[in-house]
């Protein structure tokens, strides 16, 4: 057998090399990327357009906006992500074709097509020189048989067309060694080009993604121009001012509502504010709060959820209503010595508010104090009010264990609460419009929760209120009074043996409010 003839050059040969490495690479390269994909490869856009996963959530959207309705938040909200998904995917379809254009093809034709020519020329080149080295082996045997010395060529007929085979071999070599060398020397010249396809499919990428978030960011603000002119939003939870801000009001509206159903069918009720409600009951009235729809005919028989509703707004204010930032100072104020400069130090406080929390508080506190105009039916002192309610509306930004909070804290809330009840016409002067949107009529009450029948007036003389009362059932539902037997007992020796003073507004209550207040 004829042994075989190098005719390539080292370079060539390490070209050889790399363009099976090459090759590996792009074919890789090219069936991870087309995986990637969405859109159905080699179809046009409107056909690629059906198939696509975002095409299919849009009309998804849209489909959902249409049964909805433009009325509602839902139906806003999906038409124009519908719309913006729409887009998003005829400029992934763009994208797509682009990429297969300009990255895909490129791709496959190196891979399947460019370096297997090269591969098979010289493959057909090695062929070739095995041809030229059997003829070159048959013209040298020829000549050995001739029986001439190695400098001397064999002459005839035969001889000649050996020496013809074997030229005619080289040169067929030599034209094919050639073109191969021509063509992996272009390999080489042009891989600056193959590397520019990553190149384009990163631009690409680039391009597509910066479109993309152009037309996010030019739905966004439609998106939440919507989400901020809708009226309806939860009020439990949120910021005071935030609440206001949205709704156009000066109360919120759950302090709104609450107090006005009070007013309507809860002053006499016993253990307002201290009586737990029903559970349910209670989450379904945040509830209908939260969505701005209050059913008064359906609460009114049950006063304890609605004052348990106002106790969780408040207490689920991010900030309480009297404001972190004047906490110490209302501390500060419940404990001056001089019960005068003490309720002027209260006074000064209240003006320090924010005007939202300003009238809030006032509104509330005016409320209370029309509470404790029943206090011999609802039991209700502002001692009581204070004690139940004050947490709630007060309390420290970094709160400590829950024993803490019912001894020193809480009793000094209550120390600042208390006499804002007691005393609420001296610090908010004026009468006040409870049902200031005019949302809430007065629903018909019979006989509310067979409590009583009929609201009392605190003036009412003895013997009528006597027979009154006699028609009251005892309640049915259970109380938690551990918070306030705890005020009443251990609560006052515990806070007075820590050396904090409790203050007693009694001979307040016995002069005239109106001069007691001192000018700021």
């Amino acid at each position: 057998r004829a042994e075989k003839t190098e005719v390539l050059s080292e370079d060539l040969l390490q070209v050889e090399k790399r363009l099976e490495l090459v090759k590996q690479v792009s074919h890789s390269t090219h069936k991870k990327l087309t995986a990637c994909l969405q859109g159905q490869q080699g179809v046009d856009a409107d056909k690629r357009s059906k198939k696509l996963p975002l095409t299919t959530l849009a009309q998804c959207l849209t489909e959902g906006s249409a049964v909805l309705g433009d009325d509602s938040l839902l139906g806003k909200m999906l038409r124009l992500c519908g719309e913006a998904e729409d887009k998003l995917a005829q400029e992934l379809i763009h994208f797509e074709l682009q990429v297969e254009r300009d990255v895909i093809e490129p791709l496959f034709v190196l891979a399947e097509v460019e370096i297997p020519n090269i591969q098979k020329q010289r493959k057909h080149l090695a062929k070739l020189v095995l041809d030229m080295d059997s003829s070159r082996t048959r013209w040298q045997q020829s000549a050995k048989s001739s029986g001439l010395s190695s400098n001397l060529q064999p002459s005839g007929a035969k001889a000649d067309a050996l020496r013809e085979e074997m030229e005619e071999a080289a040169n067929r070599v030599e034209i094919c060694r050639d073109q191969l060398s021509a063509d992996m020397y272009s390999f080489v010249a042009k891989e600056i080009d193959y590397a520019n396809y990553f190149q384009t499919l990163i631009e690409v990428q680039a391009e597509y993604h910066r479109k993309s978030l152009a037309l996010l960011q030019n739905v966004l603000p439609q998106i939440k121009a919507q989400q901020e002119a809708w009226m309806e939003k939860p009020s439990f939870g949120k910021p005071l001012e935030e609440h206001l801000a949205v709704s156009g009001r000066e109360i919120a509206f759950p302090v709104e509502a609450c107090v006005t159903m009070l007013l309507e069918c809860g002053m006499q009720e016993e253990g307002l504010f201290r009586v737990a409600p029903s559970a349910s009951k209670l989450k379904k009235l945040k509830a209908a709060l939260d969505c701005c729809v209050v059913d008064m005919q359906e609460y009114s028989a049950d006063p304890h959820a609605i004052a348990g509703a106002l106790k969780s707004y408040l207490r689920e204010l991010p900030e309480p209503l009297m404001t972190f930032e004047l906490y110490e100072e209302w501390i500060q104020a419940s404990n001056i010595p001089e019960q005068e400069k003490r309720l002027q130090a209260l006074w000064n406080a209240c003006e320090k508010l924010p005007k939202a929390n300003y009238n809030n508080i006032r509104y509330l506190i005016k409320f209370l104090a029309k509470l404790t105009e029943y206090q011999d039916m609802n039991k209700m002192t502002p001692s009581n009010v204070a004690i139940v309610l004050g947490p709630n509306l007060l309390w420290p930004q970094a709160e400590g264990n829950i024993t803490e909070m019912m001894t020193t804290v809480s009793l000094q809330i209550v120390g600042i609460i208390e006499p804002l009840i007691q005393h609420a016409d001296w610090f908010f002067p004026g009468d006040i419009e409870f049902n200031i949107t005019g949302n809430y009529g007065s629903p018909m009450h019979v006989n509310h929760n067979a409590n009583y029948s009929s609201m009392p007036s605190p003036d009412m003389d003895h013997a009528d209120r006597k027979q009154h009362d006699q028609a009251r059932r005892p309640l049915s539902v259970a109380t938690d009074n551990m918070m306030l037997e705890f005020y009443k007992k251990d609560g006052l020796r515990k806070i007075q043996s820590m050396g904090v003073r409790v203050m007693d507004t009694s001979w307040v209550a016995r002069r005239g409010t109106s001069g007691a207040r001192k000018t700021p």
